[in-house]
């Protein structure tokens, strides 16, 4: 059986980093750890291909060379998966799709033979059996969580390791808490479920393995959603393995705002390699936190809570939203202010946005405000409901945010704050972060020669080369990052 496993296409978002990894020569950001996971739980003796369209375009040959076409991906994907899933029934291929995108937006999906839904450690097992007697039917699905602990490492053997940014590994799925806009308990639940840590060391041990030395990201929704079994387990396991290998890797991560409250969870992470983590903070406004369940934000020091963080070396990746129903017309403000405030460099805001299926969706379909379905992109200035803002009101404010955190000098004066202040992790490994000089050549033509905010990109430059040397790829990284915010501001402006 001739398998090939196809990742769509996505377009240019502020979380594509386009625009950045072209200074690193890559392609794209992370692999299809969804996939390549599938991948490892069909039968040894299928012959399988990965075609990642954010890496290269998928052929008509590559289409009839498969007896089935597996497909997957995230709601920001569908326009190219209904695409790839037309093309195949113009071939003749058979089509099998899963996924988050699949799991809950299957019905909009026409020319499916089979949809392999939810975790497919639980449904992929009989679709493989009745596929096998020839008695395979159109949807698999169920309301059962699977033991992670069952879960094979991903098929890594798939992919291209040299054409992406970071790699990827999974510790966990679920999460304790339940955000109305988050379809994140709809996917994977309440409960918290992890690997054990020889699956993490085996994973590990494996990347390192096959030669790589860079970035990994932890894929969970929550990373600390099991804080005993990191602090006793998987966080010390991993410190000893990484001293052993000598630091080949630097790892990060998203977290709840409760990590700021536990100083000796902080520093494992960043005695393991940790050195960033991705924080959903959302908004600085009491009342919409409480609107949106965010319950483990409110009653709290916000700012306090992300400069904990980032004094025990993790540096702090901002996620924002603006469109509650409680928002003030304030909030825009509120929130420049914030991320200044708080030396936050990369600070992802959003439209706030009703994916299908969540508690969001269901209230404001119940109040007859839903529009349409959410594209997936909540930068694109798209809102799937009416807002009490208004929508004109709430995209020209949305825009004011983001000129004012991502035009060049508000930007560089934000980076120069956070690195005079800032104290790099002493993991031998953290300089792989910014590790090929061809993006210090390109950084310099395009950011200190022909780039808007060219004296402000020296005045760092020489700064930290000078006076924080140990942050200068650092830097250097971050300019290039606000490049790509800039470039993609100006798309959607």
């Amino acid at each position: 059986m001739n398998i090939l496993l196809v990742y769509p296409d996505h377009p240019d978002t502020f979380w594509s980093f386009k625009h950045a990894l072209k200074f690193i020569s890559r392609k794209s950001t992370e692999p299809p750890l969804g996939l390549l996971t599938v991948a490892a739980m069909l039968p040894e003796d299928w012959t399988k291909k990965l075609v990642d369209m954010t890496i290269s375009p998928l052929k008509n040959k590559d289409l009839e060379w498969a007896d089935y076409i597996f497909i997957g991906g995230m709601s920001i994907q569908k326009n190219s998966a209904k695409e790839v899933i037309a093309r195949c029934n113009n071939l003749g291929t058979k089509v099998v799709a899963g996924g988050p995108l699949f799991t809950t937006e299957f019905e909009q999906f026409e020319g499916v033979d089979h949809f392999v839904l939810n975790e497919a450690e639980i449904t992929l097992p009989p679709f493989l059996a009745d596929l096998e007697k020839g008695c395979a039917k159109h949807i698999y699905m169920s309301d059962e969580f699977a033991d992670l602990t069952n879960t094979p490492p991903p098929l890594w053997e798939l992919i291209n390791m040299n054409k992406y940014a970071t790699m990827d590994i999974q510790f966990s799925r679920g999460c304790p808490f339940n955000c109305d806009f988050c379809d994140v308990i709809q996917l994977f639940g309440n409960k918290v479920r992890t690997k054990s840590q020889l699956q993490i060391i085996t994973e590990l041990e494996f990347l390192y393995s096959h030669g790589w030395k860079s970035g990994v990201f932890f894929v969970d929704d929550n990373f600390i959603g099991n804080k005993r079994k990191l602090k006793k387990e998987i966080l010390p396991a991993i410190i000893e393995w990484m001293a052993k290998r000598e630091y080949p890797f630097s790892f990060s991560t998203e977290a709840s705002i409760n990590l700021a409250d536990d100083e000796e969870l902080m520093r494992l992470m960043v005695k393991a390699g940790f050195d960033s983590v991705f924080v959903g903070i959302e908004t600085t406004n009491e009342d919409s936190l409480t609107e949106c369940n965010k319950r483990q934000n409110t009653k709290r020091d916000l700012a306090g809570c992300v400069a904990r963080i980032q004094e025990s070396g993790l540096i702090v990746k901002g996620g924002f939203i603006v469109g509650f129903d409680n928002d003030p017309p304030t909030i825009f403000n509120k929130l420049v202010e914030f991320i200044q405030g708080s030396l936050i460099v990369n600070a992802m805001v959003g439209l706030l946005n009703a994916p299908k299926g969540t508690r969001l969706y269901k209230r404001l379909e119940s109040e007859g405000r839903l529009l349409n379905d959410s594209s997936g992109d909540n930068t694109d200035c798209s809102i799937n409901f009416v807002p009490k803002m208004g929508i004109e009101k709430l995209i020209d404010g949305y825009k004011e945010v983001i000129r004012g955190i991502y035009s060049p000098k508000p930007y560089y004066e934000r980076v120069m704050k956070f690195l005079k202040g800032y104290k790099p992790p002493s993991a031998k490994g953290f300089h792989l972060r910014f590790h090929l000089m061809g993006a210090f050549f390109k950084s310099v033509f395009f950011l200190g020669i022909v780039g808007r905010g060219r004296l402000l990109f020296w005045k760092l430059f020489f700064w930290s080369l000078f006076r924080r040397p140990k942050v200068f790829p650092l830097a250097i990284t971050f300019a290039i990052y606000g490049l790509h915010f800039r470039k993609v501001y100006q798309i959607m402006a």
